[in-house]
């Protein structure tokens, strides 16, 4: 039921604010590439597929939608029939409609399949259709966001110095460029900026959303080109910015476990118990993907949910979900979720660690192909979700309390809840799990390298040498932000082998399940590989599973269902 699910992403409220347009995908597929469907709902009418293809976007009169179809944009009008408007070889990031025309994001032509050059620049510019010709607008930098200032006004263009995340991310650039081709440089941005948006204080003006500070791991604030950092000092984590026509636009806040929309200018909005997400404005209509915990996440229109991606949710009585607040051992007020099956404790206990690590369980429905809280409740486990140091929705002194320091208090703060639950009664002392996927996959693996206390891991496309991390992923030197050194500063020791399970590997009793996708570029399957010979060396009962073609989120409906199966059942096994 999971795993031949549908996920509703991506939502678009027309301009006139009558209809949402959205994404439509499978969660697990048979190929490696799963359909994505544009469809359109509305509160006056049940949902109906609009065309094949992905990113929607509103024509202005609100009578047709532009979707990215392979290399084509189409425009899909809501009467019936469509047209191709662009066809380009090497694909379509982004665009965005004009009143007269089209602007465009692409590279110059495809990438080829056999030779990789490492390091060649093939930067995607910035292109206007018009009247049926196509001409570059910007092309010196690589181009990855832009937004047009309303009322029809000039482009903000965010651009990196490479395509690539490191260092692309490390040195962004804003522009204003005028449609017919004036260029304005207004220098760099913070570190990892994105999400422009146009806002009116007193002229019009850029604000965007990155990195609070020197710290590559320092949490999201909102910038503006000229004021700074809008946001300094906000116990909580800005991560979305959404255009708005009157010049004030709305910021998508995470606050602990819930979630606030704020006006940049006017203050708070509301605030919503869970999760929400892709915000979007229309008219006088906001759309958004939500969640609640126990609703799982569809596209509410209004505050009316148009989407149904799961309905036989309402038929299942879900692990009691509550929230938990506990201090660290320095004081520090924490907050997590624990989600308990039916009966009385003291139960199995399986803490599950967020990615990120700057990421968050908020106060929703649980319920996904890697492990997850109401998966392994309806199995009878009681199930803790830690929000610890450097998570998303404390703000910037909160998230940057791990920049070099990975499983140090952050390891405490998820042990101290740990112990909390024990005291309580509600955790059998001899019935503990921890697993996690990404940077929880990390603190799995750095968890059994210091304790012998669980029955059973999960390392899921975890980290396990932070070194060899920032010199392989895809993130470069993101990576050693957290890890604390590179490798190649010069003579060692090096702070990052103080933060890596692999150099406490020889202390592992504890058994590991390890899963990792063999084309996985975030975290490497090298990662999984080295910490597997590590186990093996030792004579550490482990299983190490590798699931071919896939990345660092799987995508496959056989993979996604081995995935579930075999957690549950290594967990059955030893809890």
């Amino acid at each position: 039921m999971i795993v031949d699910s549908w996920n509703a992403s991506n939502p678009r409220v027309s301009p006139d604010g009558r209809w949402v347009a959205y994404e439509r995908r499978p969660v697990g597929h048979s190929d490696q590439e799963p359909v994505s469907e544009v469809w359109l709902a509305s509160l006056e009418s049940t949902p109906r597929r609009l065309a094949v293809g992905s990113n929607p976007r509103w024509a202005s009169d609100s009578r047709s939608v532009f979707v990215v179809d392979g290399v084509e944009l189409r425009r899909i009008a809501l009467s019936g029939g469509e047209t191709v408007v662009v066809e380009w070889d090497a694909g379509i990031d982004d665009f965005l409609p004009l009143v007269d025309g089209i602007a465009f994001i692409a590279a110059d032509s495809p990438a080829t399949d056999d030779i990789e050059v490492r390091g060649e620049f093939r930067p995607s510019r910035l292109r206007l259709f018009r009247d049926g010709e196509i001409r570059v607008l910007y092309g010196d930098r690589h181009v990855s966001e832009i937004a047009q200032q309303p009322g029809g006004g000039p482009l903000a263009v965010l651009t990196w110095s490479r395509p690539e995340l490191y260092p692309g991310l490390l040195h962004p650039e804003l522009h204003v460029v005028e449609l017919s081709g004036e260029v304005r440089d207004l220098g760099p941005a913070a570190v990892e900026a994105h999400s422009p948006v146009w806002r009116r204080a007193g002229d019009w003006r850029i604000a965007y959303l990155g990195q609070t500070g020197p710290s590559l791991q320092s949490g999201t604030a909102v910038y503006d080109v000229v004021d700074g950092n809008l946001t300094l000092g906000l116990p909580a984590c800005p991560f979305e910015l959404v255009q708005t026509d009157d010049g004030d636009p709305l910021m998508v806040v995470a606050e602990g476990l819930d979630t606030a929309i704020h006006r940049l200018a006017a203050g708070l909005v509301s605030r919503h118990t869970g999760l929400v997400k892709e915000v979007s404005v229309g008219g006088d209509s906001l759309a958004a993907v939500v969640s609640t915990a126990y609703e799982p996440q569809d596209v509410h229109l209004n505050g009316v949910r148009v989407t149904d991606t799961r309905p036989w949710a309402r038929e299942i009585e879900w692990g009691t979900q509550s929230r938990l607040e506990y201090q660290a051992a320095d004081g520090l007020e924490l907050e997590g979720l624990l989600v308990l099956p039916p009966g009385s404790g003291p139960f199995p206990l399986v803490t599950v660690v967020h990615g990120g690590p700057y990421d968050r369980h908020s106060d929703h429905l649980g319920l996904h192909w890697v492990p997850s809280g109401q998966w392994l409740a309806l199995a009878g486990y009681a199930v803790f979700l830690p929000n610890p140091r450097g998570s998303q929705g404390r703000g910037h002194e909160f998230a940057t309390a791990v920049s070099g320091a990975v499983g140090q208090e952050e390891w405490t703060d998820i042990l101290t809840g740990i112990d909390l639950l024990v005291a309580d009664g509600v955790a059998d002392p001899r019935r503990l799990a921890i697993a996690g996927w990404s940077h929880g996959g990390f603190m799995a693996a750095w968890a059994v390298g210091h304790t012998d206390r669980f029955a059973a891991a999960i390392v899921g496309a975890g980290v396990t040498d932070w070194g060899m991390l920032a010199g392989s992923g895809e993130w470069g030197l993101f990576e050693a932000a957290l890890g604390g050194s590179t490798g190649w500063e010069g003579v060692g020791p090096h702070r990052h082998d103080e933060l890596s399970p692999i150099s406490f590997a020889s202390q592992v009793r504890t058994p590991v399940l390890i899963l990792h996708g063999a084309a996985d570029t975030n975290v490497p399957l090298s990662q999984a590989e080295y910490f597997h010979r590590a186990l093996d060396h030792h004579g550490v009962e482990h299983e190490f599973v590798v699931y071919p073609r896939e990345g660092h989120r799987f995508r496959e409906r056989r993979h996604q269902l081995d995935v579930l199966d075999r957690v549950r059942a290594w967990l059955d096994r030893r809890l």
